[in-house]
């Protein structure tokens, strides 16, 4: 069975099959005077990532973390050039590097200005007759012939020279993997092809930084990188990490590692004598290796949340106001108003129940008169969201944007991929900085270092973040693990809620979040455990859940059941579930890309973004979607990458969103898909009813108990550390 995530073990991170969440789903413009909001956010996110290479393509020294690169570090990419050049040996270059200082907290950078939809042109789609050329590549490979427009736009101009010349260019393709590269290398060089030639080496470096990414990571060490490049049959790995440095394919960084019991920092009149005593006994670093794109993402998100936390907030409303706004607050609530009137940057820890505490902090920053928005991860977290919320004639919305309730067109609530690309929230101002005084971010687990560094950078001098979330569900898709980090830094106020959530299901997942799986009193049935023996009985018992069982005896009709498993693939993956379901729920023809009207899907217009909805039409237009009372239409070249059946979802999928009634499938086969935040964020999703299709016996026990989230590597807290004076 497919599973997700889906990785190895350190050296080499694997992909996780995230289904529609995972793929490639860039929208095309229908034409040059309307824009998508699919294509506004990739745009958004495109002038941010080249706003970001500027600013490093102007720093003239190393890239810096916890201080600039120094020692055997800034010696590594010179070092590297020297061995291509023949003026030095390579021997040296991968010993164990020193120590660098720290460094101060630079001056914020203006952000850049507002991206109009016309403003940018969108990509035009590869020549026909470079497609063409790329197919007969392919062709003459052996390798797929469909891949031909993917091949043509990721190598773009000349990629029929780029193909032919570089054959493992072909790795650039998501879902080729370097045994089938290494093969169409053979069918096009043949005697020339080997596995030490330097071109294959690269790419799989790159390859394996692109999986360590899908995996999590932000960056890999050194030596897992090299252990991974020798199981994939390269001779040489110092060698491949060498030429990919060099070629600009990929970053090399230097991180000071804090020792444990380490001693008080010297006295600033002890500096001097101390100097060479630092020199002899170095702090422990490591090195790793990363994309571009994930190391400039993860510096930019360092320097915003300083620029956050070590700035004071503007003082809107006086002390006294925020005193008394405080003291009429329950519980935590009162903790967050209080942490937020004096700082910058807050973090907010709970469960469902605690969503409470951020509606009271906007409820209390709408009355002092701040410019006030809540951005959820998704249209389902937004709804739930806005319903909590007073409505307010303060949050006044961008014009054209659209709100979490239509009957209330100043509902201070949006999704952050609508706050990026402008389609929802204030919009942004004459600098590019977004119109508010205060964004509390929802569900800010599932924030990855590319989008975490968008909102960051988006926020204007003086305003204050709060990011919200429950720190036991499972981590974003994308890489980073953002919130954790955070928490663990603790450079800013954390306000933890104490606010549980109610009844049995309550009970359950919050023992499940401290690693015991505790058997519930259900007097209303609201958890019920269903053993299943094999896969084709899984399938059997969870259709006849969704479709019999719980609308009779709990009252939820089967549109409100959300069916999660662990991995889209296998005989109980989301596929074939969906599959079952639709024939018992809503059997048709699938004349329209194997869709019919009334079929549940999920859309995902951009990579990790999951939009659950319902099929409407099809025309000539494209797919006609409703997704949570918005319309979309997908266009048809898009359909089979964008959307997918949603019966059954993945808990990626699921996260930020909770139904009335939820059926967790767990076959015998997902025993080693499982692990703490999975069966947390699974269970977790129901509000009223909770039935388990269990086959996996004392495997899951033991993943509550015993398997926690898998480990990610990142540089934030690094980076973090110099630039916060202190919290």
């Amino acid at each position: 069975m497919s599973t997700e995530p889906e990785t190895t073990e350190d050296a080499e991170p694997g992909t996780p099959t995230g289904g529609a969440q995972t793929e490639e789903a860039q929208g095309d413009a229908a034409d040059a005077g309307q824009v998508s909001e699919a294509e506004a956010e990739l745009r958004a996110q495109q002038a941010e990532r080249e706003r970001i290479a500027q600013r490093k393509a102007e720093k003239s020294a190393p890239i810096e973390s916890g201080g600039k690169l120094s020692g055997k570090a800034a010696d590594l990419l010179a070092a590297v050039r020297a061995v291509e050049s023949g003026e030095k040996p390579a021997a040296a270059v991968f010993a164990e590097p020193e120590s660098a200082p720290r460094r101060s907290a630079p001056e914020p950078v203006r952000r850049p200005q507002p991206v109009a939809d016309g403003a940018v042109t969108a990509v035009a789609a590869p020549a026909p007759e470079a497609v063409q050329a790329v197919r007969a590549v392919l062709g003459e490979g052996g390798a797929p012939e469909v891949l031909a427009p993917q091949v043509a736009e990721a190598l773009g101009e000349g990629a029929e020279e780029r193909l032919r010349a570089d054959p493992w260019q072909l790795l650039r393709i998501a879902g080729v993997r370097p045994e089938q590269a290494d093969g169409f290398a053979r069918a096009l060089l043949g005697a020339e092809c080997g596995p030490d030639d330097e071109r294959r080496g690269r790419a799989v470096t790159v390859w394996l930084l692109e999986q360590a990414a899908l995996a999590g990571h932000t960056a890999l060490e050194m030596p897992a990188l090299v252990a991974a490049l020798a199981q994939r049959g390269v001779p040489d790995p110092d060698r491949a990490v060498q030429d990919t440095i060099a070629e600009g394919e990929a970053l090399v960084f230097q991180d000071a590692l804090e020792e444990t019991g380490a001693p008080a920092p010297a006295r600033a009149e002890d500096a001097e004598d101390a100097e060479e005593d630092e020199e002899d006994e170095a702090r422990p670093v490591r090195l790793l290796v990363g994309l571009e794109r994930y190391a400039l993402a993860e510096e930019s998100l360092a320097d915003g949340l300083a620029r956050l936390a070590n700035s004071a907030p503007e003082q809107d409303g006086s002390a006294g106001e925020w005193e008394r706004a405080a003291a009429s607050a329950q519980g935590a609530a009162g903790e967050l108003i209080r942490a937020v009137a004096a700082h910058g940057l807050v973090l907010h820890t709970g469960g469902a129940a605690s969503l409470a505490e951020p509606a009271a902090l906007l409820t209390a920053a709408h009355s002092l008169g701040l410019r006030a928005w809540a951005a959820a991860h998704g249209p389902v977290g937004r709804t739930r969201f806005a319903a909590l919320v007073p409505r307010s004639g303060t949050a006044e919305a961008a014009p054209g944007a659209s709100s979490a309730d239509a009957d209330s067109p100043s509902a201070p609530v949006c999704t952050v991929a609508g706050l990026l690309a402008g389609s929802e929230g204030p919009g942004r101002d004459a600098d590019g900085a977004l119109n508010l005084d205060l964004l509390v971010v929802l569900d800010a687990p599932q924030l990855d270092v590319e989008t975490a560094a968008l909102l960051t950078e988006s926020l204007p001098d003086g305003a204050r973040l709060v990011l919200a979330g429950d720190p036991a569900v499972l981590w974003s898709v994308g890489p980073g693990r953002v919130f954790a980090d955070l928490l663990a830094a603790r450079i800013c106020p954390q306000v933890a809620s104490r606010q549980p959530d109610p009844g049995p299901l309550g009970e359950l997942v919050s023992g499940i979040g401290i690693g015991e799986l505790n058997q519930v009193e259900a007097p209303g049935k609201e958890v019920v455990i269903v053993p299943v023996r094999d896969a084709g009985e899984a399938v059997h018992r969870t259709v006849q859940l969704v479709a019999d069982s719980v609308p009779r005896a709990i009252g939820v009709p089967a549109e409100q059941t959300q069916v999660i498993t662990p991995g889209h693939g296998g005989a109980v993956g989301t596929r074939a579930l969906n599959a079952a379901l639709k024939e018992r729920l809503n059997p048709g023809p699938g004349r329209f890309g194997g869709f019919d009207p009334g079929d549940r899907v999920v859309h995902s217009p951009t990579p990790g973004r999951v939009l659950p909805g319902t099929v409407v039409k099809a025309d000539t237009e494209g797919l006609h979607l409703s997704c949570e009372g918005e319309a979309v239409v997908v266009p048809r070249e898009r359909v089979e990458q964008s959307v997918r059946h949603g019966w059954a979802l993945t808990a990626h999928q699921a996260v930020g969103s909770r139904w009335p009634a939820v059926v967790v499938v767990l076959p015998g086969d997902a025993a080693q898909a499982l692990s703490r935040p999975w069966v947390y964020t699974a269970f977790g999703r129901a509000d009223r009813h909770l039935s388990v299709v269990h086959g996996v016996e004392q495997a899951l026990p033991k993943a509550v108990a015993e398997v926690p989230a898998k480990p990610r590597t990142t540089r934030l807290p690094v980076l973090l550390a110099p630039q916060v004076g202190g919290s």
